[in-house]
């Protein structure tokens, strides 16, 4: 737990839209509990250009779903997914970004776009399908579109429903995972941006970043004929062939990687399970984990050990302070 790196939920949520005006674009990862929010917010890499690390975290409703067992097919309740948006919160400092999946109702937006802000979460994205919503990464799913216009009444529900400006509302556009073109992308974006969203992402399902990149650059003009530019978001889950300073060139401000550090957990976890089963004992799968020591250390409880030293000593040495005085006053 790190409890050093102390936010008010107003410095949190403003802190997505600082990063980027200051660097032009942010890379975000997964995180679906208070423990790969700790890993994902402390992960740093040494490079020839310096310490990189991750600016900030994104609550998933495909792994939040996984994490308990459940498909990603509108299943998981909001109270639910807030309990785990919580979790994430308590632990970390960095910007939150959060998978709205469809918003649901408009009254159900108001109530998560007034709750999400007062935790200090930075933003949410929602995506423009109807209601369950099913997994945009499975190609089998049938995946119904929302009229664009009324989605759009959803955005500016969302935008009234917020007290500050600094609380983004972003629109998730599906037309390519329905199997739609780039150019009924953009109409759903024009309107979605006179709606007020303060973001646009473009979701692919298909490892060609061809068709995203064909976006990223009309997107540019049409922002110029609207004369407003809502940041421009990417998970490039998918077409990951293509690296996060190319997207930032092509102009997306948010890279987020959406789902690793669940189906990395996800991986280990089975290869444990099966390991021990294999060999009897769990000895083989001690190279697959982390030390009990490295798991205490990353949660905080070296911590609260060396504060119960600290009280010990302080204890003792009250107690002794103590009996010296009433031992001088007898005396």
């Amino acid at each position: 737990m790190i409890l050093e790196k102390k936010v008010t939920p107003g410095e949190r949520l403003r802190a997505l839209k600082q990063a980027i005006d200051r660097k032009g674009y942010v890379r975000i990862l997964e995180a679906h509990s208070g423990l790969s929010g700790i890993i994902a917010e402390s992960a740093r890499v040494q490079t020839g250009q310096g310490i990189l690390e991750y600016d900030g975290l994104w609550e998933s409703s495909l792994t939040d779903s996984a994490t308990k067992g459940l498909p990603d097919a509108s299943i998981v309740g909001c109270d639910s997914r807030i309990h785990t948006i919580d979790e994430i919160l308590n632990v970390t400092s960095k910007p939150l970004i959060v998978d709205g999946d469809t918003g649901g109702e408009p009254a159900q937006f108001e109530y998560l776009v007034q709750h999400l802000e007062r935790l200090g979460v930075s933003a949410v994205i929602i995506e423009d399908k109807v209601y369950p919503k099913r997994n945009s990464l499975d190609a089998s799913a049938s995946q119904d579109l929302e009229d664009p216009m009324v989605f759009a009444e959803k955005i500016k529900t969302g935008k009234e429903a917020a007290v500050t400006p600094d609380f983004m509302i972003m629109a998730r556009l599906e037309s390519l995972i329905a199997g739609g073109t780039v150019r009924e992308a953009l109409d759903r974006a024009e309107k979605y941006i006179l709606a007020g969203a303060d973001g646009i992402m473009i979701h692919s399902n298909k490892p060609d970043p061809g068709p995203i990149l064909e976006f990223a650059d009309a997107y540019q003009r049409l922002c110029q004929r609207l004369g407003r530019r809502p940041v421009l978001v990417s998970v490039p889950t998918t077409y990951n062939t293509v690296s996060d300073a190319e997207l930032a060139n092509r102009g997306f401000n948010i890279i987020i990687h959406a789902n690793h550090m669940l189906r990395a957990a996800y991986k280990a976890m089975a290869e444990v399970a099966s390991t021990i089963l294999a060999g009897g004992s769990s000895l083989e799968a001690n190279p697959l984990c982390a030390t009990v020591p490295e798991v205490f250390s990353t949660v905080g409880f070296d911590r609260i050990t060396r504060m119960d030293r600290e009280r010990v000593e302080t204890m003792r040495r009250v107690s002794a302070e103590t009996n010296g005085a009433a031992a001088r006053s007898n005396g």
